[in-house]
């Protein structure tokens, strides 16, 4: 079956087809593909705006306001930077196969969990586990 052969829009992957099949990995690809557009949008909007924010403001209280909305503006862009990295990591395992499975058990990750946070790695009891032990080492 040809990729373009079905509606993206309308098709949501389904338990009962085979796992990973053309159809699922093209409709994670696209998913991926447009968040990541989404959030280099942003991005080119926030450095718009930064890149706009650069005036000379008198009063120190509106100054430090300022500096404070800037501070949290470079944060989200820090985030978003690291949400591509891992899109482009999660196309990069579509294209080699290995998308879709828990890098930690190699069982696959359930596909409402794909589909609601595609760029994960970790099936949910992987993450638990991983979550786990994190609370435990931070509690030391």
């Amino acid at each position: 079956m040809k990729a373009e052969s079905f509606d993206h829009d309308e098709y949501t992957p389904a338990e009962d087809e085979p796992f990973m099949n053309e159809r699922q990995l093209e409709y994670f690809r696209r998913k991926l593909l447009k968040q990541k557009a989404e959030l280099l949008d942003e991005s080119k909007s926030t450095i718009e705006g930064l890149q706009d924010g650069t005036r000379n403001i008198p009063d120190i209280a509106d100054r430090a306001s300022e500096e404070t909305d800037r501070a949290i503006e470079l944060r989200i862009r820090d985030r978003q930077r690291k949400l591509v990295a891992k899109i482009d990591s999660a196309l990069r395992r579509i294209e080699t196969g290995e998308y879709g499975y828990c890098l930690e058990t190699g069982e696959p990750i359930s596909l409402k969990r794909l589909d609601a946070r595609p760029t994960t790695t970790l099936s949910l009891e992987a993450q638990e586990r991983h979550e786990r032990r994190e609370r435990v080492h931070r509690d030391d």
